[in-house]
């Protein structure tokens, strides 16, 4: 008798084990009306039964609404309609306009501030694109709503959003929407609190246009806000407080001259074993911008983990073969939470060998196009102790 073939080891399902691990998901991608049919992050309507829709941002939820008195108030109705903040709520100032903002306001209860005409999002721009021109109006919706995403995460992982006009004048954030003009460019950026976006970041031909030449792979509106708002956060998380001195040890010493390190990335590029080292070759160029590009990726993951375990995606039927991360790669492997975060990262690589098959079936650039080394995941590990610090240090 031929001896028995051993039977195949069932492959660990790592989007399951994520899963099962957290607890709740942190913004919510998966919604539905109170006639059942789902819906979306941008919707203000939804087509099947015609109920207007708003996101309520404390809920993290876009919720179906009904109109209530006096006239422009509306109220939560279904499910979430007893754990709404608000009894009463009003739509942001920039829903009729070309920004289309489907966010609310509460319009009674704790939070209420009848002068405020904008949404929590909203309130953070400090400049917007002369809308007299035309092409403007689409490109500055394009920008809000990725803004919007980004903001909903800000505001899922407990971090601190407020106006730098309004609310918070010393350590707020604010926004500059800016068109290049001739004898005057643009520079996307952050400084003291202020993110500047070039408008032409907007138009789809002209940001492939510059991806191509800087030869990136991959340059988004919402990749922007996302490296921007990490400098920010930088100054309000990193720098003078107890995790300045590790983000040296790990990241650099970010006193090494900007201007130069700039200057010789563009003339010289990265160095050939930035991969070892890096979540992207610009990470290199300086400490700050490894940082910013390394929140980046982390807000990239935590996103994109939420809108799967919301929709209930597995990887049950993908055969991939990749040595998952260990205790070693973390920055603090004693940390309570080390083994979600592992269970996070492993995740997030099974997860993006799926989308990145998925693209390529379409014929399109992978979702996404990078590799994460132990030392890029230790730094990311350092990015969300950080992050599940920020709560209690902003409440001081």
């Amino acid at each position: 008798m031929s001896p028995t073939a051993p039977l195949p080891q069932p492959r660990p399902n790592r989007l399951a084990e994520l899963r099962a691990r957290r607890s709740a998901v942190g913004a919510r991608r998966a919604y539905h009306c109170r006639c059942g049919r789902p819906i979306f992050f941008r919707n203000s309507l939804c087509l099947g039964c015609q109920t207007p829709l708003g996101y309520e941002p404390q809920l993290a939820e876009v919720v179906p609404l009904e109109p209530a008195e006096p006239a422009g108030l509306w109220r939560v109705v279904g499910e979430h309609a007893a754990s709404a903040p608000a009894g009463l709520y009003r739509r942001c100032g920039n829903f009729e306009s070309p920004a289309g903002c489907n966010w609310l306001l509460p319009a009674d209860g704790p939070g209420a501030e009848p002068a405020q005409t904008l949404c929590i999002a909203c309130r953070l721009n400090r400049t917007i694109p002369d809308l007299s021109v035309p092409e403007n109006g689409p490109l500055w919706a394009s920008i809000e709503l990725a803004k919007r995403r980004l903001v909903s995460s800000l505001l899922a992982l407990g971090l601190p959003v407020r106006s730098r006009l309004s609310e918070d004048p010393d350590r707020g954030l604010a926004f500059d929407f800016l068109k290049a003009l001739p004898g005057a460019p643009v520079t996307t950026g952050h400084a003291a609190g202020i993110i500047t976006l070039n408008l032409d970041e907007a138009d789809d031909a002209k940001r492939e246009r510059m991806r191509l030449q800087m030869h990136e792979p991959y340059r988004t509106l919402l990749g922007h806000l996302r490296h921007e708002v990490g400098h920010y956060y930088w100054d309000r998380l990193v720098a003078g407080t107890p995790w300045h001195e590790p983000f040296r040890s790990l990241f650099g010493d970010e006193r090494e001259d900007y201007q130069a390190a700039l200057d010789r990335h563009y003339r010289q590029g990265a160095a050939g074993d930035w991969p070892l080292r890096h979540v992207s070759a610009y990470a290199s160029m300086h400490p700050w911008e490894d940082w910013a590009e390394t929140w980046a990726h982390y807000l990239h993951m935590v996103d994109t983990l939420d809108t799967s375990l919301s929709l209930g995606l597995t990887s049950d039927l993908l055969e991939i073969e990749w040595e998952p991360f260990g205790p070693e790669a973390l920055y603090r492997s004693e940390e309570p939470g080390a083994v979600e975060f592992l269970s996070f990262v492993n995740g997030w690589i099974e997860l993006t060998g799926v989308l990145n098959e998925l693209t390529r079936s379409m014929g399109e650039r992978d979702f996404y196009p990078f590799v994460l080394s132990a030392v890029a995941v230790r730094k990311l590990h350092f990015v969300h102790l950080v992050v599940a610090q920020a709560p209690q240090r902003a409440a001081r």
